[in-house]
């Protein structure tokens, strides 16, 4: 048999709700759909934030503590309710899908990351789809740095993933001239990661907390692993097949 490719595709709140103040069934429809048709030839691991977005529809907190606890709160309520629209969604494209909480800290020790290993391992191994979040109630990482990017990369890397694909809100990275000039142009390829950082403009997404800095930092990691980044535009429908065919632009970082 031959080995499938394992993929950990990294999306991002603005992705999950088409950059609205709604999380989109739609766009976890959209995500089922293609992990359905790459089924035979890929393994996905998921890292998805989205919590907090989803709580949103559902309550607003009234507290006199820090803006950090609130979000962690809201992470808290939201998770499940996520969690839940990931199970249905991906049921229907008969897709088996699981929950996995991590926080940074779980990568500084060896005994939690061979167990993140082996426990993930196995659920991909009975094609589960594991749905990574960080732990929001405990820890304020993903919350104050950006968005789960690092989080994804430091678990594509633990995973020894074959490619990483972070899901934005713009066709890959584009050149700092481009910006400037409102003609946005997406680098297709990166060879040379040090200019790379000198193109970037940073700008945070509405929901996110991320922008494009933190994505850079993230593909860091992963090329310190050997793994290749693909930053793709996930508000499009079939981004990760088109990505694949090359039917549309997105920067690929070697």
């Amino acid at each position: 048999m031959q080995k499938k490719k394992r993929i950990l595709l990294k999306v991002g709140s603005n992705t999950l709700t088409k950059e609205t103040d709604n999380i989109s069934r739609g766009k976890i429809e959209d995500l089922a759909s293609q992990m359905a048709q790459l089924k035979d030839t890929c393994e996905f691991v998921i890292v998805s934030s989205g919590a907090i977005a989803v709580a949103k529809q559902f309550v607003k907190l009234e507290s006199k503590q820090k803006d950090v606890f609130v979000k962690q709160a809201l992470a808290s309520i939201g998770q499940p309710h996520l969690i839940r629209i990931y199970q249905e969604i991906f049921r229907e494209y008969g897709l088996l899908t699981s929950q996995c909480l991590l926080s940074y800290s779980d990568f500084e020790k060896k005994e939690s990351r061979t167990n993140i290993v082996n426990t993930i391992n196995v659920l991909v191994n009975n094609n589960y789809i594991p749905i990574i979040n960080e732990n929001d109630t405990v820890a304020t990482d993903e919350i104050k740095f950006g968005d789960n990017d690092k989080l994804g990369a430091l678990t594509a890397s633990l995973l020894n993933a074959d490619l990483f694909i972070i899901a934005t809100n713009t066709n890959g990275i584009y050149t700092k001239e481009s910006i400037e000039n409102g003609t946005p142009e997406t680098i297709e390829s990166v060879e040379d990661f040090e200019t790379l950082t000198s193109e970037v403009v940073n700008s945070k997404s509405s929901h996110g907390s991320g922008g494009m800095q933190s994505k850079i930092e993230a593909a860091a990691v992963a090329k310190k692993a050997n793994i290749e980044t693909w930053i793709v535009n996930g508000l499009e429908d079939n981004f990760i097949l088109n990505a694949f065919d090359n039917k549309v632009p997105f920067t690929k970082i070697k």
